[in-house]
C-alpha cells in the first residue's frame, strides 16, 4: 500500500499547498490513502467544515487534529457529523470528548487503514491519558495484520524524545508513526528494527518565510520584549507541502520504504525517486 501523511496546514499558505499539490502528487505517486494533519489550517487555530472539504476535494482520506482541536468552535459538532476527521485519542475523559481518535476506513478494493491521533505531555499546555497507554489500546482494537491492513498513527507533541520513544513503543505494530506539532521537518525518515515507519515530524505545509508559521515581526516582538503584543497571525508568503511517503508490505503492513516530501515555497524540494 502506498501511503502519505502531511504535516500541520497553517492558515492560507498550508491550506493553498495542500489544494494546488495534493491533486497531481495522489495521481503522480499512486497514493492509495492520505492524512493531512489540519489543525492549524483556519487562521493558524482550528479547523472548519468548509476548509476540511476543500482538503477532502483535494485527495485527503483522512484529517487529524491535536492541541488547537477546538480553537473553531464549529468542529465540536462537525466532528460528529464527518468519521474522517480524527481528535486525540487520549482525552482524559473520553466519553465527554466528541468525536474519536482512532477510526478504520475502508478503501474501494477493500483494503482497511486504521488511523490513530495521540497527545503527548512533555511540553504541552494540556494534560491529557499517558499517551502510551492510549496507543496500546487504539493498536489492539485496530490490530495490524487483523483489523488493518495498515496502520498510521499520529503523534502530535512538542518534545522530540516522547515522539521517538512513541515510535519505538508501536515498533511492529504499526506501519507509520510520525510526529506532527512542532512545525520543522526532521531528517530522520527511517524504518525501525519491527518494521514501522517514522519521522520524527513531518513538518508543516504553509510559508517558511515565518516563525512556525508565524508572522515573524509577532514572533520577534514577544522573543525580544518578553510582553504578550498582539495575537499570533500566519505568515503569508509562498508555501510548502511538508509530508511523509512510505509503502508497506500488504501481507503484514509493516513498512518497506519511507521517504520525505517537500514541494514548492523556501525549502528544498524532496520526492520520492
Amino acid at each position: 500500500m502506498r501511503l502519505a501523511f502531511f504535516g500541520d496546514v497553517v492558515g492560507a499558505p498550508g491550506r493553498t499547498a495542500v489544494t494546488e499539490h495534493l491533486p497531481r502528487l495522489r495521481r503522480q505517486l499512486d497514493l492509495d490513502f492520505v492524512v493531512v494533519n489540519g489543525e492549524n489550517a483556519a487562521g493558524g487555530f482550528g479547523l472548519t467544515g468548509a476548509i476540511a472539504d476543500q482538503f477532502f476535494e483535494a485527495g485527503a482520506d483522512c484529517l487529524t487534529l491535536g492541541d488547537h482541536a477546538w480553537d473553531q468552535r464549529e468542529m465540536l459538532n462537525h466532528i460528529e457529523r464527518d468519521q474522517r476527521i480524527i481528535r486525540p485519542v487520549n482525552y482524559p475523559d473520553i466519553a465527554t470528548a466528541p468525536g474519536r481518535g482512532a477510526h478504520l476506513f475502508a478503501l474501494p478494493d477493500g483494503r482497511r487503514v486504521g488511523v490513530v491521533q495521540i497527545l503527548g505531555n512533555v511540553f504541552m499546555r494540556q494534560a491529557m491519558d499517558n499517551p502510551f497507554e492510549a496507543a496500546n489500546a487504539a493498536l489492539e482494537e485496530l490490530a495490524l495484520g487483523q483489523v488493518s491492513d495498515a496502520l498510521i498513527v499520529d503523534m502530535h507533541c512538542e518534545a522530540t524524545s516522547e515522539k521517538m520513544a512513541m515510535g519505538h513503543h508501536c515498533d511492529g505494530r504499526a506501519s507509520l508513526v510520525v510526529g506532527s506539532h512542532t512545525h520543522v521537518p526532521t531528517a530522520d525518515a527511517m524504518i525501525l528494527a519491527g518494521g514501522t515507519a517514522y519521522q520524527t515530524d513531518a513538518g508543516m505545509c504553509g510559508d517558511y518565510d515565518s516563525v512556525i508559521g508565524m508572522r515573524k515581526d509577532i514572533s520577534l516582538y514577544r522573543f525580544e520584549t518578553q510582553l504578550p503584543g498582539e495575537r499570533y497571525q500566519p505568515a503569508l508568503g509562498d508555501g510548502t507541502l511538508c509530508g511523509t511517503y512510505v509503502e508497506t508490505n500488504d501481507a503484514t503492513g509493516l513498512a518497506t520504504r519511507i521517504e520525505m516530501i517537500r514541494i514548492g515555497g523556501r525549502l528544498s524540494t524532496a520526492l520520492p525517486g
